[in-house]
């Protein structure tokens, strides 16, 4: 099978460090290819995301090439920058996104789609309802073009703080291995583990030490990001795509038989 990821930091992986090196960041995207590999075989898998790509430039530079490709599943992840920056517009996005679908179904792909998380607290309170209208629209396109859906709206695991790195923006090692689990359950590929495992109890957290690490974030996260902001700079302006050309990515197990060849063909 050939698998293509589009979009941007979410699925280049940020937040999750490659464990060899041989790239930045690994990623759920990385990792559902291997899932798939080991219950197929083997894998043709590309990802031409690039961290801080708004949805124009995904589909100016990164939607050609998977028309292109034809592979037999786009993930494609888009807009989250959008509505980070003043007049965000979901329903503009939502348009291009239709149109972006459109596309990608008509050489054949199966197309995965993704809401994001329910985070309604800190720095997301006053964004939440932009992101929650774009969603909406994400499942209706999803089932209007016959999308794969990863709601992650309603994944409550991931609302939890162990979910994210020290940024708050991008998912944690732990938050992408869970969303990997729970993109292939969508693909109908098998895991030995689930996405929904209990957390374990967690220490509580003094008032001291959550102001000490506000601050961390505001001088190290938050702080950078407004000024690239200002300055209309973007954190991938010098990054290029991890995978540009197809990698073949070899299972570890005995490969069985799909539990649906819709799913993940």
């Amino acid at each position: 099978m050939s698998f293509l990821a589009l979009g941007d930091s979410f699925t280049e992986g940020v937040g999750d460090p490659s464990p060899g090196g041989e790239t930045e960041f690994r990623g759920w995207a990385d990792r559902v290819a291997a899932h798939v590999a080991d219950h197929v075989g083997e894998v043709r898998y590309a990802n031409l995301a690039v961290r801080g790509k708004l949805m124009r430039q995904i589909v100016t530079d990164q939607v050609p090439a998977a028309v292109e490709m034809a592979p037999d599943l786009v993930s494609l992840c888009a807009g989250g920058n959008d509505l980070l920056r003043p007049g965000g517009d979901p329903e503009r996005m939502a348009r291009v996104l239709d149109h972006t679908v459109a596309r990608l179904r008509a050489v054949g792909s199966r197309v995965l789609l993704f809401t994001g998380v329910n985070v309604s607290t800190g720095y997301m309170r006053t964004t939440i309802g932009l992101f929650a209208r774009y969603y909406m629209n994400v499942r209706a396109i999803a089932d209007r073009h016959d999308c794969l859906l990863v709601d992650q709206w309603s994944m409550r695991v991931l609302t939890d703080p162990r979910a994210w790195d020290g940024d708050r923006l991008h998912m944690s090692p732990e938050g992408h291995r869970r969303l990997a689990l729970r993109v292939a359950e969508v693909l109908g590929v098998p895991t030995e583990r689930r996405w929904d495992e209990p957390w374990p109890e967690a220490e509580p957290v003094g008032w001291r030490q959550a102001r000490r690490e506000d601050l961390v974030w505001v001088r190290e996260s938050l702080g950078p990001w407004i000024g690239r902001r200002l300055t209309g700079r973007s954190s991938g302006d010098a990054v290029t795509a991890k995978f540009p050309e197809p990698i073949t990515v070899k299972g570890t197990a005995e490969p069985t038989a799909p539990a649906s060849d819709e799913n993940v063909t």
